[in-house]
């Protein structure tokens, strides 16, 4: 029988016992040969990449491309336009199939997954209490006022309890107890309230989706997230207690973070399937707070702002680790970047700018 191998749109091969064929399928490009025809199946995509260059002309990549390169701590850029990759380009060693630490990106993918477990009526609605779905994780000698916190609210980091992020994160990932920790903490604003960034928040959701799913959040993710968008999600750091860490170090490649800004893009779809409800996007992307560095709105583990006169959305990791997706021009921009010199805002400033440039070029 033949074997099928089927690359979509979204640039994902796929494999399937039971024909010889190859199918490389793009929009208005469709090409079926036979295994023993190499140079028919390298005549197709030769036909893929014109289809794909021809959002951005060469000598606008060509110019994107060496500006991601001056940037001393780029390691990779992807931009894809219209649902093809018209630039994937490694730097200083680095490859887009090398899985990186994404640091607080992690946050936005905890944030899907929960709308992912929203969906599905696992978690009621994001105004459902934290402490409902956490039970006996939450200790008794906690302020009340923790009852009173959201899922919502975390998402947005408005719980009103003090940061375990900046200075106190050291001491945070040290205690025996990070979910304890986390919801022992002093309000210093009331829930709702201004935002304070907090990896706990992010942590708090991991652990609420441990319990409400009876599994890990690996599992769900790699079910609900990394199946569908056919990327491999590696196991990353874990709590005393076990549970994957909601806001930090989790591992993927590049070109995984493309996938999902892809799917994001096209309001949660995948080759015709939901992975997340357009609702939740729209949701996770509509202004509840923002953030005291920049002024960029936050809504759930999105930031928002302008770029080029038009909207765009973004996650955003230590270092340097980014992902943007500008609906108005159907684009996805992902860059990575070295994240061991000391985190300023100077920096994300210059990768805006280059958003900004590929913005102007299409």
């Amino acid at each position: 029988m033949p074997n099928i191998i089927e690359k979509s749109a979204r640039g994902r091969a796929s494999y399937s016992p039971g024909t010889r064929r190859v199918l490389w399928s793009l929009p208005g490009v469709i090409s079926v040969v036979r295994r023993h025809a190499p140079s028919i199946v390298f005549a197709s995509l030769l036909v893929c990449s014109a289809v794909a260059s021809a959002a951005l002309d060469a000598n606008a990549r060509d110019d994107i491309a060496e500006r991601a390169g001056e940037l001393a701590r780029t390691h990779t850029l992807l931009v894809a336009v219209n649902g093809e990759t018209v630039i994937e380009r490694g730097y200083r060693g680095h490859r887009t199939r090398e899985t990186v630490n994404i640091k607080s990106l992690s946050k936005t993918w905890i944030a899907t997954l929960v709308g992912a477990a929203i969906d599905r009526g696992v978690i009621e609605s994001a105004d459902q209490p934290v402490a409902e779905l956490l039970g006996d994780r939450v200790p008794a000698d906690v302020d009340p006022r923790v009852r009173e916190i959201t899922v919502g609210q975390l998402l947005s980091m408005q719980s009103g309890l003090e940061r375990t992020s900046g200075g106190n994160y050291g001491a945070w990932v040290a205690s025996d107890n990070w979910v304890a920790n986390a919801l022992r903490r002093p309000f210093v604003a009331e829930p709702g309230g201004r935002m304070l960034y907090s990896t706990g928040n992010s942590h708090l959701l991991s652990a609420a989706l441990t319990q409400a799913t009876g599994r890990s959040t690996l599992a769900v993710m790699r079910d609900w997230l990394g199946e569908p968008l056919g990327i491999a999600i590696p196991p990353w750091t874990r709590d005393p207690q076990g549970i994957y860490f909601g806001g930090n170090e989790m591992g993927l490649t590049p070109a995984a973070l493309l996938a999902f800004a892809e799917m994001i893009r096209r309001d949660g779809r995948v080759d015709g399937e939901q992975v997340v409800s357009k609702d939740w996007i729209e949701a996770s992307w509509q202004p509840r707070t923002k953030s005291v560095y920049t002024g960029d709105a936050y809504g759930y583990g999105w930031f928002t702002t302008e770029l080029a006169g038009v909207t765009a959305h973004y996650g955003r990791g230590y270092g340097g680790q980014v992902l943007f997706v500008v609906p108005a021009k159907q684009l996805s921009v992902v860059i990575t970047s070295d994240p061991t010199p000391p985190s300023n805002g100077s920096y994300f400033q210059q990768q805006a700018a280059l958003v900004e440039r590929i913005i102007e070029a299409i």
